[in-house]
């Protein structure tokens, strides 16, 4: 075919969804060479990828398949829905230029600041079918000329049914290595989002359909004979052997509080999603 692929995968749950697209990426995504590849990297398998989950809150939530352990998943969770690295944007000592959290709650322009999630509540509180609740992350006259421009460029919310939808759009993603940690930590928000709205309006408001917009869904040639490890575990064990309960995984995720908690967590980011 002409051109990039456009696929789309659809199911019930996170690793459901999450596993289909990777595989479907692998079979059918199309060679492209990308701006970190070494000279014997091979061309990534890349393609533009719609994910679909209907139930994104159901268990199991979690593929045991993820490059990062427990712990870093839920420091990547903590990082995006409350902000624990926000302290790291230091751009002038070259430090991070900005957090997910940083551009959805606190979007600097000029000497302003502003909460778009709050305007996202209230707006859903006021007109729950309103197609204006959404936040961005792009800073045009910023991001183009830095090194790690963000990836997520936009959420989008609607409320049908007292169910609270998220369309999630990306303008690039590693499939295997950041991916399913962007959806874990989306999916929450778009939790936090559902309870603030409800204690506001008096209703309860659910979780709903999350939907996953890639524009370059990519699994890198880097790690190619790693991807093919996550192939042969796929073929050999069952699904239920594939995922974790997020009551399995609260062990390891109270440890990543405590630890984020004690000492500020000085790890990296778990992943370049890009």
């Amino acid at each position: 075919m002409d051109g990039i692929p456009v696929l789309k995968v659809e199911g019930d749950t996170l690793p459901q969804v999450w596993e289909k697209a990777v595989i479907l990426c692998w079979k059918e995504g199309v060679p492209v060479r990308t701006e970190y590849d070494r000279p014997d990297d091979p061309p990534s398998r890349d393609s533009t990828m719609i994910m679909v989950v209907s139930n994104p809150m159901r268990e199991p939530r979690i593929h045991r398949a993820i490059p990062a352990g427990l712990e870093d998943l839920e420091i990547y969770r903590l990082e995006v829905v409350n902000g624990i690295h926000d302290h790291w944007i230091v751009p002038e000592e070259g430090k991070w230029q900005y957090t997910y959290h940083e551009r959805l709650f606190a979007y600097k322009v000029a000497q302003k600041s502003f909460d778009q999630i709050d305007h996202i509540v209230e707006k859903l509180t006021q007109r729950p079918y309103t197609r204006r609740a959404q936040a961005l992350t792009w800073k045009v006259w910023q991001d183009p000329f830095t090194d790690d421009p963000p990836c997520l460029q936009r959420l989008w919310f609607r409320i049908l049914d007292d169910k609270l939808i998220l369309n999630a759009h990306m303008r690039s993603n590693d499939a295997y290595k950041a991916a399913f940690m962007n959806m874990f930590a989306f999916t929450d928000l778009q939790r936090s989002i559902a309870e603030r709205v409800g204690q506001r309006t008096g209703r309860k408001v659910e979780v709903g359909q999350y939907v996953h917009i890639a524009d370059s869904f990519h699994i890198y040639g880097a790690y190619f004979d790693q991807f093919k490890g996550f192939l042969k575990t796929v073929e050999e064990r069952p699904f239920e052997e594939r995922v974790w309960t997020t009551q399995f995984a609260e062990p390891f995720f109270e440890e990543a509080r405590r630890k984020a908690e004690l000492t500020s967590y000085t790890g990296q980011k778990p992943a370049r999603e890009e």
